[in-house]
């Protein structure tokens, strides 16, 4: 057994197995991609890794797990150890396809077509490819495979964890089915939905280093009330009823990050730069879809791209030169105001360009069209069992989103960007609007 140390959850059990796919190149190339991107120009001490997030990720889910699939729980032995290895894997493997900047460098990815995977549709495949799809290339034809198949057993195969992951393997659905119960709801829920191991870890591991207090909940009594739920043979992850205040904590955690580091206008200045850098210069930096090249690329390939490019905005990434961002408001994308502004600005030959991010509560409740497992809630004194989406008053209270729309302008042009702004708002009411 090998033990790892980590700031946030102490010390990390792996097993000699666990060890061997920890030190494939695929999850070690992971050492060298940030966690958050640009965020560490607003927060220096966001400069963690990708690497340090799938080890806490894996520990968050054996907890998770553990608490709501007990030993002496409904599952038989050996499905409980096979799903169990099959949780940890997962989460230790989800993020293996990231690119560098992460999200942004997303843009630079190629057709899905190019990843040779026949998962997808016909007008999939002739869209971008996302990390998703190059996690799942890694999982069923790469080294990472070949070290999976000679290190585990038993049902823990890469297809069951790809399923896990991306819910694209549906030929080995039945290998979730234990006691006539079909298990790969609740488990994939702790891969990827409103309460799992990547959000618990991530929320506490971002704030952590980014010197925030926003990510913190009560991750302890969230774990003792968790457990799961069984209807019309389906299981789901299930929360008692005492906990649905810190669920709502956490929910909120997540919400005040996104709208207070993740969209920080900073990081976000830097991101849209980078993503003008891959329009403009398409052939500079180009993710590949070979799985053994992609692993040799990670953000100081990026960043090596970015200072021998001579695009002017690979020139302003690398000098920390960012245009600056001098309206703010809380609005929608169609809003008169936006367009307006940046008409204005071009016209006096500005060089300017508009940001547009949204804050969501939640991003699998309330989607119409979109079906997900519920979490639920279970009430022991009533024996009654209901979806937390009709538990929970913070629903209702967050229906709306945050949608942060930002204006930008070369910093030498700043002092006449903003006597433009000023004469195009003028007398115009507008609540919330920030001005740099």
């Amino acid at each position: 057994m090998k033990r790892i140390r980590d700031p946030l959850h102490g010390s990390i059990a792996l097993t000699a197995a666990e060890l061997a796919v920890v030190e494939s190149r695929a999850v070690q190339r992971l050492r060298h991609i940030k966690q958050l991107g640009f965020a560490d120009q607003a927060f220096p001490g966001a400069t963690h890794t990708r690497f340090t997030h799938a080890l806490g990720a894996m520990e968050m889910a054996t907890r998770m797990f553990d608490a709501a699939l007990p030993p002496d729980g409904p599952l038989s032995p050996a499905a409980r150890a096979r799903f169990r290895q099959l949780v940890r894997l997962s989460l230790l493997l989800h993020d293996v396809g990231h690119p560098p900047a992460s999200h942004s460098g997303e843009a630079a990815m190629p057709a899905r077509r190019a990843l040779g995977l026949d998962l997808f549709s016909e007008a999939e495949q002739a869209e971008r490819a996302t990390h998703e799809d190059f996690t799942l290339r890694f999982l069923l034809d790469s080294d990472l495979r070949r070290v999976l198949e000679a290190r585990f057993g038993d049902g823990v195969t890469p297809e069951a964890i790809a399923h896990l992951v991306t819910g694209r393997v549906p030929a080995v659905a039945d290998a979730f089915i234990d006691g006539g119960v079909d298990w790969f709801g609740l488990l994939t829920q702790m891969v990827s939905g409103e309460l799992d191991a990547d959000r618990m870890d991530y929320l506490q591991r971002d704030a952590f280093f980014a010197g925030v207090t926003y990510g913190r909940f009560d991750l302890n009594w969230i774990l003792e009330n968790l457990t799961h739920h069984v209807e019309d043979g389906q299981a789901a992850l299930a929360l008692g009823h005492r906990a649905v205040f810190a669920f709502e904590d956490f929910l909120l955690g997540r919400y005040h990050m996104f709208v207070s580091v993740y969209y920080h206008h900073v990081p976000v200045g830097f991101e849209t730069m980078l993503l003008r850098f891959f329009e403009e210069e398409p052939e500079a930096f180009r993710l590949p879809a070979d799985p053994d090249a992609y692993e040799q690329v990670d953000d100081i390939t990026l960043w090596t791209a970015l200072r021998t490019s001579r695009s002017d905005w690979a020139r302003r990434i690398t000098t920390r030169n960012s245009f600056r961002r001098i309206f703010e408001l809380n609005a929608e994308p169609t809003h008169p105001i936006l367009p307006a502004l940046v008409d204005g600005l071009e016209a006096a030959g500005i060089r300017a360009f508009l940001s547009a991010d949204e804050g969501v509560l939640s991003k699998y409740y309330g989607v119409p069209g979109e079906a997900r497992p519920s979490l639920y809630v279970v009430h022991d004194a009533i024996g009654e069992a209901v979806p937390i989406q009709r538990y929970a008053r913070v629903y209702a209270r967050y229906a709306q989103p945050t949608r942060l729309m930002r204006v930008y302008v070369d910093p030498d042009q700043a002092e006449q960007a903003r006597a433009i702004v000023g004469s195009v708002v003028g007398e115009i009411s507008l609540a919330g609007a920030v001005f740099g």
